[in-house]
């Protein structure tokens, strides 16, 4: 139920924000919750099968029904024929006199064209392709519930790492992390001026240099912990005290690098300006530091079968609060309070994001003002009642 509701609440998204590109990964979201709630249980085939159970079981599901259809299908009886010959009959006259009587009257022919709903070629093959597709993952959705994979079981440990084999490294490299944050610390009490003086950059520049190595340090230290921890020995009391003495160690030492990566991308904004892409990245390592949080909790149970749909779930979730944060307009008010603290306004740039901004950009003075609203008012479209949204109806 809690993956249903995720992928409802992910699905509403599009009614609220204008922004497309946040509307496309909760919709790719949706479809992994969704998934997820369909499979129940974590499967004999593992998270990704989990992931990808809808799609990879669609064919399926569709000769499933086939089958099915085979079993209950019965004979037309002779009413049925009877009515099936009266319906192509039927269907033949017309088809022969509705060209005629509208080609001799052209009276009759206006009245026939207002009554006879247009057709869009082009579209009617788009919704076609849309709710072939949609049926067929809906084949395999039934397919998976009718039929679910059985709970998968622990897997059998081939390869244990004894304590010297995984304490070496990943105590060394925990070493190397400590040296890393005493330095990030003497640099954050030292200030500009500490950081001009060793490194020869302003702080901004120096911000910007170290965030996406950080951020990869990030990811990688998380596969050694996964590692470690999926197959380092637990045999002995002394083997799994040093197993969460040291990954604990580690995983927090990496939650301050999280943390520094983190403001070295906020003052980077600061001096330079907020992005989608910047703001983005930030809440690809705020989810990174919630999910060390879920680490910790795995190494000190000793157990990370949850731990992958958990770190799913806080993804989403992440989607989720960016939805609500509002994050077109946040940027906008961002780069709107940098204006007025006397920095420049990257006008043109807020001029190609959606209606979210407009409530923001009221508080520009003109001409900026209209040199952004007016390209993203003439952006919105007019939108049918399956399109409906809040934000391009406000921004009109």
């Amino acid at each position: 139920m809690l993956w249903a509701a995720l992928a409802l609440a992910l699905l509403a998204v599009g009614t609220i924000r204008a922004a497309e590109w946040l509307f496309v990964f909760c919709a790719l979201a949706a479809a992994t919750a969704g998934s997820l709630a369909v499979v129940g249980p974590r499967s004999v085939k593992g998270l990704l099968y989990d992931i990808l159970a809808v799609p990879i079981e669609a064919f399926g599901g569709l000769a499933w029904l086939g089958r099915g259809r085979k079993k209950t299908h019965r004979k037309p009886s002779g009413a049925t024929k009877r009515t099936a010959s009266a319906v192509f009959v039927t269907l033949a006259l017309l088809a022969v006199f509705v060209p005629l009587l509208s080609s001799a009257d052209a009276t009759f022919a206006g009245v026939l064209s207002a009554a006879m709903p247009e057709i869009d070629g082009a579209y009617a093959v788009q919704w076609i392709f849309v709710f072939g597709l949609v049926g067929a993952a809906t084949a395999g959705a039934l397919f998976v519930l009718a039929a679910p994979p059985r709970p998968a079981g622990e897997a059998t440990q081939n390869k244990v790492l004894h304590r010297i084999e995984w304490a070496l490294p990943v105590g060394v490299l925990t070493l190397l992390f400590a040296g890393f944050v005493f330095a990030q610390l003497v640099a954050l009490f030292g200030g500009d001026a500490y950081v001009l003086r060793t490194s020869g950059l302003t702080y901004a520049e120096y911000a910007r240099g170290g965030f996406w190595q950080l951020s990869a340090i990030t990811v990688l230290t998380l596969g050694v912990i996964v590692i470690a921890l999926r197959w380092g020995s637990k045999e002995t009391t002394q083997d799994r005290w040093w197993l969460r003495g040291v990954l604990t160690a580690l995983s927090l030492l990496t939650l301050v690098i999280v943390a520094s990566a983190l403001s070295r991308m906020w003052t980077y904004q600061q001096a330079y300006g907020f992005t989608v892409l910047r703001l983005l990245v930030e809440t690809c390592e705020l989810w990174l530091g919630a999910v060390y949080l879920l680490m910790i909790a795995a190494i000190w149970k000793l157990d990370q079968a949850w731990l992958s749909r958990a770190a799913i779930g806080t993804a989403m979730a992440a989607l989720l609060a960016l939805a609500v944060l509002n994050p077109e307009r946040f940027i906008a008010d961002r780069n709107i309070d940098r204006m007025a603290d006397g920095h420049g306004i990257d006008s043109a740039y807020l001029s190609t994001l959606s209606a979210d901004v407009l409530p923001a950009v009221e508080r520009l003075p003109e001409p900026v003002r209209a040199a952004v609203r007016g390209p993203v008012r003439a952006g919105i479209k007019a939108d049918s009642w399956q399109e409906f949204n809040f934000s391009r109806m406000a921004g009109r």
